[in-house]
This record gives structure tokens, sequence and C-alpha cells, in this order.
């Protein structure tokens, strides 16, 4: 099967689209033909050697995706040739198939396309604790969501609109701060201006995935505020003072989905409930951005430029 490799840590030059052996689904899993595979800034990472891989080279990068099932492992029941399967955790998923665990495998409601799965569970589904767990919102909260036009940001504003909630964005150009505009935000700010001084003492949470920024998210939030901290994509956070937190009764909580899908019951009625939110339109889908599985280089390169406002996938 052909499949997007890489020997040696670097730029998006090590990639080589290469035949490798056919993946196999062992005892427990199913086996996809995959169709549309989600391309992740934990892949930049880990093609550049910022994030630990297992094994040896040629590395195979890739863990979101959607596919048919083309084959039964031992001992699997409840999936039938030809059911379409979704996941966000498989490894080796650039590829033309994939080996999923029954207990990852996602089913994929006939009203959501393969496209539509591989875009949104990543994403969606870490929006939808954020909003429903780290914190929930409620009716008339002001939420202030960093990276706003980014994939989660997306999504976050979307949920917490669903729920009752206000959002007030940071972005880092004026075209990105339309896309969220158009998707419910009330306001959005760019990095550029003196935002947490602007918003000092306004908002009721804020949800920071930049972490250098932790400490101007605790500025733009009231006392009695929370922020919720889930990533780090400008670079670590300073250290918090737990005095600071003492004084002004604000909360500092983390954030990981997989602190949430904590089994296979719990992985499908998340997914489901993001599903059925899509098709009852209180999510909109953006279009994605289609690269052949062969052309993973130009992908690499659009996602690292931070140029793109949507979804990047992958087609075998």
């Amino acid at each position: 099967m052909k499949a997007l490799v890489f020997n040696e840590f670097g730029n998006s030059d090590v990639l080589q689209y290469v035949d490798i052996p056919d993946a196999v689904a062992g005892k427990g899993e199913i086996l996809l033909d995959t169709t549309a595979i989600g391309l992740n800034f934990a892949d930049i990472y880990r093609r550049k050697g910022n994030y630990h891989l297992v094994g040896e080279p040629p590395y195979v990068l890739g863990y979101e995706g959607a596919g048919v099932v083309v084959a039964l492992g031992e001992g699997v029941t409840g999936f039938a040739i030809g059911d379409r399967v979704a996941f966000v955790d498989v490894p080796l998923a650039n590829a033309e198939r994939v080996a999923v665990p029954i207990a990852q495998a996602i089913p994929i409601p006939d009203a959501i396309r393969d496209d539509v799965a591989a875009s949104v569970l990543l994403q969606g589904l870490t929006a939808s604790y954020l909003a429903k767990d780290s914190y929930a919102i409620k009716y008339g909260d002001v939420a202030l969501v960093h990276a706003v036009a980014g994939g989660v940001g997306q999504m976050l504003t979307q949920i917490i609109t669903s729920l009752g909630g206000k959002v007030i964005g940071l972005t880092s150009s004026e075209e990105k701060a339309e896309v969220a505009r158009k998707l419910g935000a009330e306001e959005v700010l760019l990095y550029s201006d003196n935002w947490a001084e602007k918003l000092a003492g306004k908002i009721d949470v804020a949800y920071d995935s930049v972490g250098s920024t932790l400490m101007d998210s605790f500025q733009a939030v009231h006392d009695k505020g929370t922020v919720v901290f889930y990533g780090m994509s400008g670079g670590d956070p300073v250290s918090v003072d737990p005095r600071m937190l003492m004084d002004t009764s604000k909360t500092l909580t983390g954030g990981d989905l997989w602190s949430f899908l904590t089994s296979r019951e719990e992985r499908i009625k998340r997914s489901h409930a993001l599903f059925e939110m899509i098709s009852a339109g209180k999510i909109t889908v953006n279009k994605p951005r289609k690269f052949a599985l062969s052309d993973g280089k130009a992908a690499h390169d659009l996602l690292e430029s931070r140029k793109s406002t949507g979804k990047i996938l992958l087609i075998p």
C-alpha cells in the first residue's frame, strides 16, 4: 500500500510517498480503506521530532481519519464489511489502509460524510469538553476564545453560542477575524491589539491554547473567573502564583481530550452528540482544504504557514 512516510526528522522535505507493507487487522481490530485523513499540528511536531514517536523509521504520521471496513480481525463483532468508521487516536493513518482497534472505532451516521467526520472529530470533541466539562458555559457567559479562527476555535465558538454564551475571539489577522464573526463571534480582536487591557475584568472564562498568553488571559477574566489552559502553540506559559489565585478567587484548570475519551461508550456518545449538532445545523463545518496523500508536503507547508482557516485533509 502507499503511505506518506519520513526517515529522519526535519522540514516537509523529509516526507516521501512510497510503498510500505500492507496493514492487516489483528485481534480485536478492523481494517479500513481510508477515505479522508485529518492533518493536525501534532503531525508537524512529530515530523520535526518535537513529539515522541514509537518504533523505527520509516515513520508514518496521522492519527485521525475515516474510511470503509474491508476486513475484520479475530473476535470482532458489531462491524461488517462496508461500514463507515472514523477514529481520532489511531496511529499510522497516513496510508491507504489502517488497522483500527474496535475500542477506538466510531461508526459514522448516514447523515455525515466521511470528509466531514475526518474534519471535525478531533477539534470538535476538544471544543465540546472545553465548553461542557472544563467550564460549563451558562446562558449569558462571556467567553474569550484564543485562536478563534483555528479548528478548535471555530467549533468552540459555535458550541458556546449554541449554549447561550457570547464569544470574544482573538486571532492574528482581519481575514481570520471575519471567519470567526461569520460563525457567531460577537467581537474579535487581533493579537496585535492591546487586548488584555481592553478586556480587563470583562471575561467569565478564557480558553487559552497559546500558553505564552496565560497571564494576559488572567488579566482579562474578572475576579472569580476561570482560565482554561489547553495548549501551547505560542510557547510555554510562565508559572502561576497560587497567591494570585487566592487573592482574586480566580480558577486555573487544564484540559486534555484523552481524559474524557476513557471508554468506547464515552467516545461514541460524545462523537454522536457532535454529529447530531452538525446535522441539526447548530455547527457549520467549513469546506475542508483537500490534498492528495501523495502531495502531503504541500499540505504540511500550508498548515505550518498558519494561513489556513479550515481543516486540511489528505485524500488517498
